[in-house]
C-alpha cells in the first residue's frame, strides 16, 4: 500500500466513534474569547469528560480582532503571519501573543485531558492575495494560487486554484502550523456545499493530503451542508464527518426535516466516517449570536423535542457537538448529556436504519454489541399518536426483556412495543439479548 493509502486507512481511527464536544458558534458566534473557551473546557473536564465528551472547538474568525457576534464585519483587516496564514487575534486570545499561536491554549486544554479544535474557512485570505504575500514551501505567492470562487456569506477568503503550482504547498504549510499548535480537530467551512460552487472536492482532497503530511492526527470535519449525497464516497474517503444540513437551530421544522436527511445518509455511518446532523442548540444559546431567528435565549425546543433530538442523533450516531454555554447548564440539560445508557447507543450501536416512516410516526433500530436491539420510537406529528412495532418486524421471535433508556427502568417482557407518545416526542428502548 502507498504511503497515502496507509494514511487514508489510518485517519479513520482518529474518530473511531462519533466525536463529542463543545463548539463556540451557537452561543458566541464569531466573537468567543480565550477565557470563555477555557471556562467551557473546565466545565467539560469536570462534568462531561467521564461520559466521553472531549473536544473543545473554537469556531469561525478567531483571527478577527473586532468580531462581536455572528454578524461578520466584511473586508476588515485580519491577523496574519508572514506566510499568508491567519493567526489568533491576541486581544481575544492573549496567550497567542508573540507568535505563539494557539499552542498555549491547546496546552491548557490538553492539560485538562481534553482535545482542542479550530474552525477555518476554505481558501487563502483576501488580504494575502491583495498584498501578494509569500507562501511557505514554494516560490509562488498568494495571488498566483488564488481563485475567485469566493464564499458568498463571508468575505475573509479567496478560493484556491487546485491546479496552480504552490497550491498544495499552501495547504501543507497551513496544517503544519496547526500541528505545531497541537490542534486535534479542524472544521473546514464553505467546502462541503458552497452556495455558489457546489462541493469543492479538489480542495477536500488537498486538505486530506495536507493533514496526512503534517505528522499529527487531526479529525477533519466539513461544513456547511447539505453535502451532496452523490459525493458520499468522496466524503467517506477523505473526511471524518460532514454536514448533512445547513446550520441547524432550535426550531421544530428543522428537527423534523432531519429525519429525512438521516434516512438518506444512514448507509454511510460508521468506520470512522460520520454524517453530521450539526450542533446541539441546547441550554443557553445566542449570547452573542443573532443567527437562527433569535438572540440571547434558552433553547426554544420543548423538553420532549430536546429528547427527540438527542434520541435521533444518538441512534443515527451523528457527532454530538453541544452549542450552548456549558457553565449555564441546568440539571435537565446536563441530564441529556450524561445518560450513560443513551450514550452507549451513540458509542456502540451498529447498523442503524429506519424500520419505517408512516406519515408522522417513525421507528429506527440498531444492533447492540451484546446481541440486543436498540429501538427508537418517534411521534413527529402535532397530536398524540401511538407508535408501535412487533418484535417480528425486528427479526425477533417471542418476547424480550425491554428497558427504557432515558428513564433507566425495565418495561418487563414484551412481544409488541407500543407507545402512546405526546406530540414531537420519542421513546428509546433496548431489547435485551435472548437468554
Amino acid at each position: 500500500m502507498s504511503e497515502a493509502g496507509v494514511y487514508k486507512a489510518a485517519h479513520k481511527q482518529y474518530a473511531a466513534t462519533p466525536p463529542m464536544g463543545w463548539n463556540s458558534w451557537d452561543c458566541y458566534g464569531a466573537s468567543v474569547t480565550e477565557e470563555e473557551v477555557l471556562g467551557n473546557a473546565r466545565y467539560m473536564a469536570e462534568h462531561l469528560k467521564p461520559f466521553g465528551w472531549e473536544y473543545v472547538v473554537v469556531d469561525i474568525q478567531w483571527y478577527e480582532p473586532g468580531a462581536h457576534s455572528s454578524a461578520y464585519r466584511p473586508f476588515v483587516p485580519l491577523e496574519m503571519d508572514g506566510y499568508s496564514r491567519l493567526i489568533p487575534a491576541a486581544n481575544r486570545f492573549p496567550s497567542s501573543a508573540g507568535g505563539k499561536g494557539f499552542k498555549p491554549l491547546a496546552d491548557s486544554i490538553h492539560g485538562m485531558g481534553l482535545k482542542f479544535g479550530i474552525h477555518i474557512m476554505r481558501g487563502i485570505p483576501r488580504q494575502a492575495v491583495h498584498a501578494n504575500t509569500p507562501v511557505l514551501g514554494t516560490d509562488r505567492r498568494a495571488r498566483e494560487i488564488a481563485s475567485n470562487n469566493i464564499c458568498p456569506w463571508n468575505s475573509d477568503m479567496y478560493g484556491i486554484n487546485p491546479a496552480a503550482e504552490g497550491a498544495q504547498a499552501y495547504y501543507d504549510s497551513l496544517f503544519r502550523l496547526y500541528a505545531e499548535w497541537e490542534v486535534d480537530f479542524v472544521k473546514v467551512d464553505d467546502i462541503a456545499a458552497s452556495r455558489l460552487y457546489h462541493i469543492h472536492h479538489r480542495e477536500i482532497e488537498m486538505i486530506r493530503t495536507a493533514i496526512d503530511r503534517c505528522g499529527r492526527p487531526m479529525v477533519l470535519s466539513l461544513s456547511p451542508g447539505a453535502a451532496p449525497l452523490e459525493y458520499g464516497g468522496l466524503l467517506t474517503t477523505n473526511a471524518n464527518m460532514w454536514r448533512m444540513t445547513d446550520d441547524f437551530w432550535d426550531l421544530w421544522p428543522l428537527l423534523k426535516d432531519m429525519f429525512g436527511r438521516c434516512e438518506q445518509w444512514y448507509p454511510f455511518v460508521g468506520g470512522g466516517s460520520w454524517p453530521d446532523c450539526d450542533m446541539l442548540p441546547l441550554g443557553h444559546i445566542g449570547l452573542r449570536s443573532v443567527d437562527g431567528g433569535a438572540s440571547d435565549r434558552q433553547t426554544r425546543f420543548t423538553r420532549e423535542e430536546q429528547r427527540t433530538m438527542m434520541t435521533l442523533w444518538s441512534i443515527f450516531r451523528s457527532p454530538l457537538m453541544f452549542g450552548g454555554e456549558l457553565r449555564d447548564n441546568d440539571a435537565w440539560t446536563l441530564s441529556l448529556l450524561t445518560n450513560e445508557e443513551v450514550l452507549a447507543v451513540h458509542r456502540d450501536g451498529r447498523d442503524a436504519r429506519p424500520l419505517y416512516r408512516r406519515e408522522d410516526r417513525a421507528v429506527w433500530v440498531a444492533r447492540a454489541p451484546d446481541g440486543g436491539i436498540y429501538a427508537a420510537f418517534f411521534n413527529l406529528g402535532d397530536e398524540p399518536a401511538e407508535v408501535s412495532a412487533e418484535l417480528a418486524e425486528l427479526g425477533l421471535a417471542g418476547a424480550r426483556e425491554v428497558r427504557d433508556l432515558w428513564e433507566r427502568r425495565s418495561l418487563g417482557q414484551v412481544s409488541v412495543l407500543r407507545f402512546m407518545l405526546p406530540p414531537h416526542s420519542s421513546r428509546l428502548v433496548k431489547l435485551e439479548p435472548e437468554g
